[in-house]
């Protein structure tokens, strides 16, 4: 896969800039707060249909300004393929080659990106939002059908919430089962994909890290309960500890088990990262996660993504950046930086220098 161009127009701090990207490693550089982010941002956004860095939509159009457009031309195994959004203070409109699309799950899948930043240290750091997001990111560009189930189970676990806060007991327990039929249906499809994905990444993320440590330290991944290893019988484990938990929902006024609630075990040297990892482990295991990520569209998807790396060899030691881009020679990544010498290491490369939301040359 292969983005050949991206345009920017009242983007963040861009008022009008058009990309030309190379097949290999393009880096842009140039001082801090200048733009080189928004442009790495723009391009995940494109695979996606979401933020790396904000949840809200009209924090991306430029101050004073209406709708902010963001488009790009990409080469895939399947063809030549355009996406585009247009965003608007209270909605947006997406195409993929010229068609208007209703639903983000038609989006993905046309573009396929893998984004790591130092704040992709919060995924080893942080609480299991911060995992659970990597999960759903990354499996809903693989499978439309995660992404849709991720988002129907959403909805009814919202409605289920709603029914727990209500003071006719009566009621509640009586619809409860109701709801819980229709929310382990979605459930199951979501723990199982994440499951299949799970045993997919936890060797290659433990191979990566070896690569980037020299085998001085171990990664393990693993997900923190089993439900099952099908759908039903996953279904039916989940409905059956819903149902005993109910007087403790209702006490507690939300739904206390569920993929909402899962998390991962990621451990260095057999330790809990989260607990006794240094900042520098954090940094490494995040970047293995991410590379092996990439194996993971590679195999799936028959090619690699584009690779988004931003402000990331400013953090890593000789070694490590030498490591990394000898592993991603052959992905197309988008890399920035403030200095283009300490990163290249004589690697032809396509160099695009910002400065005040501009291409300067």
């Amino acid at each position: 896969m292969r983005i050949k161009n991206l345009v920017l127009k009242n983007f963040r701090n861009y008022t009008e800039e058009r990309f030309e990207f190379s097949e290999g490693l393009n880096v842009l550089y140039g001082k801090n707060a200048q733009g080189k982010t928004n442009c790495a941002e723009a391009v995940f956004y494109l695979c996606t249909g979401v933020s790396p860095r904000t949840g809200r939509d009209k924090q991306l159009i430029r101050t004073g300004e209406e709708c902010a457009r963001i488009a790009a031309e990409a080469e895939t195994r399947y063809g030549s393929v355009s996406v585009s959004a247009d965003i608007f203070e209270n909605k947006r409109e997406i195409r993929v080659n010229g068609c208007k699309i209703t639903r983000n799950a038609d989006l993905l899948g046309n573009l396929n990106g893998v984004f790591f930043s130092p704040g992709e240290l919060r995924m080893i750091q942080d609480g299991p939002d911060e995992r659970r997001r990597f999960l759903n990111v990354s499996i809903s560009q693989l499978s439309r059908a995660y992404y849709t189930a991720l988002v129907r189970y959403n909805k009814i676990l919202e409605q289920r919430n709603t029914l727990l806060k209500n003071r006719d007991l009566s009621l509640v327990f009586e619809t409860l089962p109701v709801w819980d039929v229709q929310l382990c249906r979605y459930a199951a499809e979501v723990i199982m994909r994440r499951g299949e994905f799970l045993e997919r990444l936890a060797p290659l993320a433990a191979e990566m890290h070896a690569f980037l440590t020299d085998g001085a330290e171990k990664l393990e991944v693993t997900a923190e309960r089993r439900y099952g290893s099908d759908k039903e019988e996953i279904a039916a484990a989940l409905e059956k500890e819903l149902s005993d938990n109910y007087e403790r929902d209702v006490r507690l006024g939300y739904t206390s088990a569920g993929p909402h609630r899962d998390d991962l075990k990621i451990l260095i040297g057999g330790k809990e990262a989260r607990v006794y990892g240094s900042q520098g482990q954090a940094r490494t295991a995040a970047l293995a996660l991410k590379l092996a990520e990439v194996e993971i569209f590679r195999r799936t998807a028959g090619e690699p993504p584009v690779l988004i790396l931003d402000d990331v060899m400013s953090e890593l030691d000789l070694s490590r950046r030498r490591k990394l881009l000898a592993r991603i020679e052959d992905v197309q990544t988008v890399l920035t930086c403030t200095h283009t010498e300490k990163v290249l290491f004589g690697k032809t490369v396509n160099k695009i220098r910002i400065a005040g939301g501009k291409i300067r040359h």
